[in-house]
């Protein structure tokens, strides 16, 4: 067991010792993006700048975009090839569970056209907050009360 960050002991002889499962430690999430952060660092990918859960690999001609949100994985690319082995090689450090095409993420509806494009909505999100309010059957207006 390696010892959490922040821990500081004055005697080197003590150890922890572990009193619940390791999932439920307060430092686990944190030691495994840690651990997938240096994966992705290794596979080439760079954080981005704006967002630190979202990783970015590009080449002259491909681009994988890479996003984590607590335990889910968000991966595309403009090359299937690329992606796919880039996926298998996550697959080697990680235990991953492809779950299909994204279609719903963050109140987000993702829609996947013909032409390969995708379309952002968030259609879904606003009905399920109006059935919330009992306002679904409302009247809008183009000016506030």
């Amino acid at each position: 067991m390696q010892q959490p960050q922040g821990f500081e002991s004055s005697d080197s002889s003590l150890v922890c010792k572990l009193h619940k499962a390791l999932y439920g430690l307060k430092h686990a999430p944190g030691q495994w993006f840690e651990r997938l952060q240096s994966t992705l660092l290794l596979l080439g990918f760079k954080p981005s700048k704006c967002d630190p859960s979202l990783f970015v690999f590009s080449s002259k001609t491909d681009t994988i975009y890479l996003l984590v949100y607590v335990d889910d994985i968000i991966i595309t690319s403009n090359n299937s090839t690329l992606l796919q082995s880039t996926i298998s090689k996550l697959n080697k450090a990680f235990s991953l569970k492809h779950l299909g095409s994204l279609d719903y993420f963050l109140g987000i509806e993702v829609h996947h056209l013909s032409n390969g494009s995708l379309l952002l909505t968030q259609s879904k999100y606003l009905r399920d907050l109006l059935t919330g309010t009992n306002m679904l059957e409302s009247s809008p207006v183009s000016t506030p009360m």
